[in-house]
């Protein structure tokens, strides 16, 4: 793992966890992954992971993961779904969350969020960064999607789609997980998104599942407590 803040060739970077001295990055197409990370097998629930001793974690599936070890970074990856980075305040504890339209219709920003909480200081503020996801541009669903998510979301899905022909839908994710960041406590200054990051849309920034089909790669995304 890098061993400051110093940006690494190949990921993005956010003001609200650059500032806090937060080592961290998004992936792009040209990002390797930062030896030493620790990552479980996403599965597209809503189970937390925890770093523990020797940079492993508590187990083995799971979509969102934690870290308050100092030099222990966590990481996800992602096709279209959302990566969300998240840090307390002085930067000691942070999260990875993915996020895709059944780990948000179950809750996982929600659980991710809520275990961060719990290992962070006491009333410590918590940030939050969105990264390179499908946009609404791109993200055509249908009833077996919406429905779900109308469950969770109610009146605040409305804003984040619009129909775009008999029973489909133009969809937003990141709207969605701002939603859900929200009404989990988090102040609106303290949301990150990372803009024109469609990776449908950005051929040669991004893989994308909806654009490549399986034979897409993915994006690495890493964060690592101060």
């Amino acid at each position: 793992m890098n061993g400051d803040s110093a940006p690494v060739p190949g990921f993005l970077r956010h003001p609200l966890l650059a500032d806090r001295g937060v080592d961290h990055g998004f992936g792009t197409r040209a990002a390797l992954a930062p030896s030493g990370l620790a990552r479980p097998r996403q599965v597209h629930g809503v189970n937390v992971a925890r770093a523990v001793n020797g940079g492993q974690l508590d187990r083995e599936e799971a979509d969102a993961v934690i870290s308050h070890r100092p030099g222990v970074g966590i990481g996800i990856v992602t096709a279209d779904c959302v990566p969300i980075l998240l840090a307390s305040q002085s930067g000691g504890a942070v999260a990875a969350i993915h996020a895709g339209w059944r780990g948000l219709a179950a809750g996982v920003v929600e659980s991710g969020l809520g275990a961060l909480r719990e290992v962070a200081k006491p009333q410590e503020e918590i940030v939050a960064v969105i990264g390179p996801h499908i946009g609404r541009c791109c993200y055509e669903v249908d009833a077996p999607v919406m429905d779900p998510l109308h469950l969770r979301f109610g009146a605040a899905l409305e804003p984040a789609s619009a129909s775009s022909r008999p029973g489909h839908h133009r969809l937003d994710l990141g709207q969605l997980v701002v939603a859900d960041l929200i009404r989990s406590g988090i102040e609106s200054e303290s949301i990150g998104i990372l803009a024109e990051a469609c990776t449908a849309c950005g051929v040669d920034r991004f893989h994308s599942y909806r654009r490549e089909g399986s034979g897409a790669g993915r994006l690495i995304h890493y964060i690592q407590p101060r």
